[in-house]
C-alpha cells in the first residue's frame, strides 16, 4: 500500500527548472535512497514531500489521512536549535533516545551548555526528537554528517527497527548500503528508480551506461558513414553540373546524372533524419570531474606549529588539558575523538578563533592558513560566487571562473546569489575562495558534508597531491584514510600525537582491547577457580554437589587454558 505518490513534478526557481517530470511511490516500510549530484533537487523534492515547498505541476497522493512526517533537514550546526530547553511530552523520549547515541547527562544541559555542544552532539538531540516523535514517514537529509561511529551504528540499527517508511538523502556510501533497498536518482530533473543497495545501484547504471556508451558509438559511426556518403554525392554532383556546362553533345547528359546525384543525397539525408528522430540515443552523461589547484607559498622550516600545555574548559565541562604537539610543514594529520571531545574547538584554538583556559600555541609567522568550518553563514549569501572571490582583474577573473567550473559551478551559477545554491554548492564556493589564494595549512572542518560522491572523490584526489600541511576534522573514514598518515587523539581529556593512520590506529586498538577483555575474563575465571576449591574442601567426594563442582572447575581450567593460548 502506498504511504506518498508523486506524479510528474515540475519545479522551478526563476529560469532554473530543478524538477521536471520527477515520479516518486513510497510504500509503507519502504527504504528509499535519494541520489544526484549537488543542485540536483533532492532537498526540494524533500520539501515537497514535507509540504514547505509546492510544486509548479503534478500531483501528490496520499495514502493515509494526517500523516505524521518527521524531517531531519540538512543544515549546519548553527541552524540547530535545542530541542530540551523548555519541558516538552516528548521530553522523556528525547532522553532516552539521546543517551543511545552517546549523550549522557543531558538533563542536566542548559541553555548556556548547548551552545558549546558540538555540532554532531547537535545533531543527536535532532536526531532524538525526531525518533520521540514516532513519524510515519522520515525523511533524512543528510542524517550522517557530523555523528561519530557510535550516532551511525545506533541510527543504522534503528532505521531497522522502524516499522514506517524512510527516504534518505546521502553521499555516504556506507550508511546507504547499510540502510536503504532502492535507489531513485535524480538527473537532468527526472527520475530513475533502481532496486538494491548503493552499491548494487552503481553496478547496475555503469552496466546500463556501458550499453548506451556501445549503441552511442555504433549510431555515431554510421552516421559518420553516411555523411560521407552525402559529401562523395555532393562532390560528383558539383562536378556533373559543372561538365553538364561545358562538354557539348554531353550537357544532358551530365545534367541528369547531377539530378540523379542529387536526389540520392537528399533521400539519404531524409532517411537520416528519419532514423535519428525515431531511434536518437543520447551519449550517456559522464560523472563530472572535479579538478581542483593549490599553490604553496614557499619552503618553510620543518615544525610550523607547538602546542604546549594547553588546556580547555567551558564552565565545568573539561575538554582536555595538558595537551603538547607540534605539527611539521607537510604533514597529513586527522583529528579524531567523540563528538564532543573538542575537535572542533581544537582548530578553533589553533586558528586563535578561541580562547585557550590556559597554555600556549606557536605558529610560523611565515605560512598562510585556509580554514574550510562547518559553518557555512560565514558567507555573505546575498553575494554571488565571484564577488566572494573579491577579485576585479580581468585575468584573476578569468582563472577563477575556470576553477569553478572545474568544480562543477558553471557561470549560471556564480553569477547568481548564493544563497540560491545547495549547501554542498555553497562549500564548493568556500573551496574555490581558498585554492585561489596562496596557502600553506588547509585547516578543514567536515570538508565533505554536504558534498557528492564526484565531489568527495575529487577532493580526496587534489588534497593528495597537495604539498602544503593538512589538519582535518572528518568523520568520512574512506575520507580519513585516503588523505592522512597521522593522527591527534582526543580521548580521556587528553590529546595524543599518534604516528599512524586511521585504520592502523583502529586495528591497534581492537587489538588492546580483545587482550584486555582476555585478561578480564582470566581474571574472572580465577576468581571463580578459588572458591569453587574453596568449596570443595567442605563437602563429601562421594557427595552430588563435590560432582558438580569437579566438573565446573575441569571447565573454567579448559576456558583458562583457551585464553592462554590466545
Amino acid at each position: 500500500m502506498l504511504l506518498i505518490k508523486l506524479s510528474e513534478i515540475e519545479k522551478s526557481f526563476g529560469d532554473i527548472k530543478v524538477l521536471q517530470k520527477a515520479n516518486m511511490n513510497i510504500p509503507f516500510g519502504a527504504r528509499v535512497g535519494l541520489v544526484g549530484e549537488n543542485g540536483a533537487g533532492k532537498t526540494t523534492l524533500a520539501n515537497i514531500l514535507f509540504g514547505t515547498v509546492l510544486p509548479d505541476n503534478g500531483q501528490i497522493e496520499f495514502g493515509k489521512k494526517d500523516i505524521n512526517i518527521g524531517y531531519l533537514k540538512q543544515s549546519t550546526e548553527s541552524d540547530t536549535k535545542n530541542p530540551v530547553s523548555s519541558a516538552s511530552p516528548l521530553e522523556p523520549s528525547i532522553f532516552r533516545h539521546s543517551s543511545k547515541l552517546g549523550l549522557s547527562k543531558l538533563a542536566e544541559w542548559s541553555e548556556e551548555k548547548f551552545k558549546h555542544l558540538s555540532g554532531g552532539e547537535k545533531l543527536k538531540l535532532s536526531l532524538a526528537e525526531l525518533w520521540a516523535s514516532k513519524p510515519d514517514l522520515l525523511l533524512l537529509d543528510e542524517p550522517t554528517n557530523h555523528l561519530d561511529a557510535k550516532g551511525m551504528e545506533w541510527l543504522i540499527t534503528e532505521l531497522k527497527n522502524f516499522r514506517g517508511s524512510v527516504v534518505i538523502i546521502s553521499h555516504d556510501r556506507y550508511f546507504l548500503d547499510k540502510s536503504v533497498n532502492q535507489i531513485i536518482e535524480i538527473q537532468d530533473g527526472n527520475t530513475k528508480l533502481y532496486s538494491g543497495t548503493y552499491t548494487e545501484y552503481r553496478q547496475e547504471k555503469e552496466r546500463q551506461n556501458a550499453i548506451l556508451r556501445h549503441q552511442f558509438d555504433s549510431q555515431q559511426k554510421k552516421k559518420e558513414r553516411i555523411e560521407a556518403q552525402m559529401a562523395n554525392l555532393k562532390n560528383w554532383s558539383e562536378q556533373a553540373h559543372q561538365q553538364s556546362t561545358k562538354k557539348e553533345g554531353f550537357k544532358e547528359y551530365y545534367r541528369v546524372k547531377a539530378k540523379k546525384m542529387d536526389s540520392q543525397a537528399k533521400s539519404k539525408l531524409k532517411r537520416l533524419s528519419r532514423e535519428l528522430e525515431k531511434h536518437q540515443i543520447e551519449k550517456p552523461k559522464e560523472d563530472s570531474r572535479i579538478h581542483f589547484q593549490s599553490k604553496q607559498a614557499g619552503r618553510h622550516g620543518q615544525r610550523i606549529i607547538e602546542v604546549s600545555k594547553l588546556e580547555k574548559q567551558f564552565g565545568d565541562q573539561l575538554l582536555f588539558s595538558d595537551a603538547r604537539f607540534y605539527i611539521s610543514h607537510g604533514e597529513k594529520i586527522g583529528i579524531i575523538g567523540d563528538n564532543g571531545a573538542g575537535k572542533t574547538t581544537l582548530l578553533r584554538i589553533l586558528l586563535g578563533k578561541e580562547q585557550a583556559t590556559r597554555g600556549s600555541v606557536w605558529i610560523s609567522d611565515s605560512v598562510k592558513v585556509g580554514y574550510l568550518s562547518q559553518d557555512l553563514h560565514e558567507q555573505d549569501v546575498s553575494l554571488t560566487a565571484l564577488q566572494l572571490t573579491c577579485l576585479s582583474a580581468k585575468q584573476e577573473l578569468s582563472r577563477a571562473r575556470t576553477l569553478f567550473a572545474n568544480i562543477g559551478l558553471p557561470d549560471s551559477k556564480i553569477t547568481v546569489p548564493v544563497n540560491t545554491l545547495s549547501l554542498g554548492e555553497r562549500t564548493r564556493v568556500k573551496l574555490v575562495c581558498m585554492l585561489l589564494d596562496q596557502i600553506d595549512v588547509l585547516v578543514l572542518d567536515e570538508p565533505t558534508n554536504h558534498l557528492d560522491l564526484t565531489s568527495r572523490e575529487s577532493l580526496e584526489m587534489m588534497l593528495s597531491q597537495f604539498t602544503g600541511t593538512i589538519l582535518a576534522v572528518s568523520h568520512d573514514l574512506y575520507f580519513l584514510n585516503r588523505i592522512t598518515n597521522k593522527l591527534l587523539a582526543i580521548e580521556n581529556r587528553t590529546i595524543r600525537r599518534l604516528e599512524m593512520g586511521y585504520t592502523e590506529f583502529t586495528e591497534k586498538k581492537h587489538t588492546t582491547k580483545n587482550s584486555g577483555s582476555a585478561e578480564e575474563q582470566k581474571l574472572l575465571l580465577q576468581n571463580e577457580i578459588t572458591a569453587l576449591i574453596g568449596r570443595l574442601g567442605l563437602v563429601s567426594k562421594d557427595s552430588a554437589e563435590y560432582k558438580e563442582i569437579d566438573n565446573r572447575l575441569n571447565e573454567l581450567f579448559k576456558e583458562k587454558a583457551r585464553l592462554s593460548d590466545k
